[in-house]
């Protein structure tokens, strides 16, 4: 049996990218480089990101032949999605550029920005904002996410 290839290992921190995009056209979600351009760079104001998976409820078949209960492929499903962004004191951050219902698309560049590396593009509608309040770190806001229809994932970056 073949090993895997091995991996060239990196820290995601100076390296992913993380942008909006008002349009991905394509109907794989493949954004276009002009696309990409229209649209912002988030990754310098990220302090945290959770969810930005997809992943399937398992469903029970279990038969009178047997004790052993057999699992099939359920509902294909993402998980809660947010990005924690660092907040202005004068409110101009995040949330100018993501209001509430804005619709898009967030696409994430693990290995960077450069063509043929791959991405992943989640088509969204912003859902809320949550100020993180504390005496020990500074002020950010969560804005969470509605992924909306199923992402494009392990896409080709354009040149």
């Amino acid at each position: 049996m073949p090993a895997l290839t091995a991996t060239t290992r990196f820290f995601q921190r100076g390296t992913t990218k993380v942008y909006f995009l008002p349009t991905i056209a394509a109907v794989n979600l493949t954004p276009t480089r002009p696309e990409i351009t229209a649209g912002t760079d988030l990754s310098a104001e990220i302090a945290d990101l959770a969810g930005w998976a997809v992943g399937v409820d398992m469903i029970d078949v279990p038969d009178l032949g047997s004790r052993f209960t057999a699992q099939i492929n359920g509902s294909i499903k993402p998980e809660q999605s947010s990005i924690t962004f660092y907040g202005d004191v004068g409110g101009a951050d995040a949330r100018t550029n993501l209001p509430v219902d804005q619709a898009g698309f967030i696409v994430f560049m693990d290995g960077g920005d450069v063509p043929t590396k791959k991405l992943d593009a989640y088509p969204v509608k912003v859902a809320s904002h949550s100020k993180l309040r504390t005496l020990t770190n500074a002020f950010q806001i969560t804005i969470s996410f509605s992924i909306t229809k199923v992402p494009g994932e392990n896409l080709t970056i354009p040149a």
